[in-house]
């Protein structure tokens, strides 16, 4: 039979997917029908964490409703699976949104050579961007290191209207190894699938978008819209976003909010861009600002760290992010910026550990987002803060967790603790039953980091 291929990788939607409608419209003109395919590949799958292989396979079933129950998901080597595909359907072409990051480039690219032995094209359209990573460029030519003007050139370059979602897909019949069970999960993870991205959108900008400006650094307050993970799985493409996000400030939404969260999505883009000419970047330093011997290194980095992914520091704020990181797969923004300045600059443990441990518990857990906010943290990315910028997690909570409740929420032992004292509980008499002193003084390492940045300068 005559057919095209719609590849889902980082699209699980049905809306807003242009590579879906091109798709359809090949095996409209050929007579035939539109296989919808995702591969489980295995190079991806042994890498992932439980809470994001488990969030998958619900997005997956959710997908597989959506096709009617016709989502063939095949298991193996995509460069070998997708050209089997193809030929056995007789499909001149297979349907993609571009990817981006390293290994899906180096992946397509090997496809295509693929396809073409078996007498059928890879067919790009679009990406999981508003615009694609590697389109803007300075003045000069040269890619942007600074977000302030890049985010200008993205204003000024727009993106395209949302694609409509197609009235209907004639979708074949394929054999599939059907969508994978949940691995064992502790996490407790939001709902999956491209319904439920955009009920929860949707829910956002009506009741939570005009006060985003404020609310979006409190961890204890419900200030953000946690749409990282259904953006990560392209359940909801930012294109979208961006048009309810122009169609709220039409209708009198605070333009600073609006404003705010545009800003975030083109951080996101900003860092899929950087990531896109520096592939590098996913394991490499950017620059260097600290001298090599400034890192923990054999028991001591191990005991640290190990304390530091356990959420025992004795640091609340610190033990409160890496505690619900554990248990729900997600963090808030501002308190992973918090945990992570402390495993850099106070206990002097690479960031590339970090962003290991990251990648293997988050349920959003993005190549591009993750390893450059990491760099920004460390100081060692494109436009990063100053390596001399040194989060004190007193202070932070203190100021995002005024009255503590989203320390309490996460770390138990300190549940009796009332108001601004539990960001400070070696101070009280006697400590509370359980929770561990400080493993480090942050005054003290906060100067060593600041030691070892001169002595690089130097």
């Amino acid at each position: 039979m005559a057919a095209s291929v719609m590849w889902f990788r980082r699209d699980l939607r049905l809306h807003d997917n242009p590579a879906l409608l091109a798709a359809i419209e090949e095996a409209r003109d050929a007579g035939g029908d539109v296989v919808g395919l995702y591969v489980l590949d295995d190079a991806l799958w042994r890498r992932a964490g439980a809470a994001r292989l488990a969030y998958l396979a619900g997005s997956l079933a959710m997908l597989d409703d959506a096709c009617d129950g016709r989502l063939v998901v095949r298991r193996g080597d995509p460069r070998e699976v997708v050209p089997q595909v193809a030929r056995s359907v007789g499909a001149r072409g297979v349907h993609v949104a571009a990817g981006h990051e390293p290994y899906g480039r180096r992946r397509d690219g090997a496809v295509e050579e693929n396809l073409a032995d078996a007498g059928a094209v890879l067919t790009r359209t679009g990406s999981a961007y508003a615009v694609s990573p590697g389109r803007l460029r300075t003045g000069q030519g040269s890619p942007y290191q600074v977000f302030t003007p890049f985010r200008g050139a993205w204003l000024a370059h727009g993106w395209r209207a949302p694609a409509p979602r197609p009235r209907e897909v004639p979708w074949a019949r394929l054999p599939s190894d059907g969508v994978p069970a949940a691995p064992p999960c502790d996490a407790r993870l939001p709902r999956a699938g491209e319904a439920a991205a955009r009920r929860r959108w949707h829910e956002f900008v009506r009741a939570g978008l005009a006060g985003y400006a404020e609310g979006r650094d409190r961890p204890d307050l419900a200030g953000t819209s946690e749409m990282s993970a259904h953006l990560r799985w392209g359940e909801i493409h930012p294109r979208t976003m961006l048009a309810d996000l122009a169609a709220a400030e039409a209708a009198g939404l605070p333009a600073e909010a609006v404003a705010t969260y545009r800003s975030e999505l083109a951080w996101r883009e900003f860092h899929a861009d950087v990531l896109h000419h520096r592939p590098d970047a996913r394991r490499r330093s950017l620059r260097a600002v600290v001298p090599d011997d400034a890192w923990a290194n054999g028991a001591a980095e191990r005991d640290a760290f190990d304390a530091w992914a356990a959420g025992r520091t004795g640091f609340p704020l610190v033990d409160a992010g890496m505690r619900q990181l554990l248990a729900t797969g997600w963090m808030h923004n501002r308190v992973r910026m918090v945990v992570a300045s402390f495993l850099v600059k106070d206990l002097h443990v690479r960031w590339q550990r970090g962003a290991a441990h990251f990648m293997a518990h988050l349920v959003d857990g993005d190549v591009a987002q993750n390893q450059l906010n990491w760099q920004w943290v460390a100081g060692t990315g494109h436009d990063a803060a100053p390596y001399f910028r040194v989060f004190n997690p007193v202070t932070q909570g203190k100021r995002f967790d005024p009255d503590g409740d989203y320390v309490r929420r996460w770390v138990p032992e300190l549940r009796e603790v009332e108001g601004k004292r539990v960001q400070e509980p070696w101070r009280l008499d006697p400590p509370p039953e359980g929770y561990p002193a400080p493993i480090v003084d942050h005054a003290h390492e906060r100067r060593v980091a600041l030691d070892d940045f001169e002595r690089a300068r130097r």
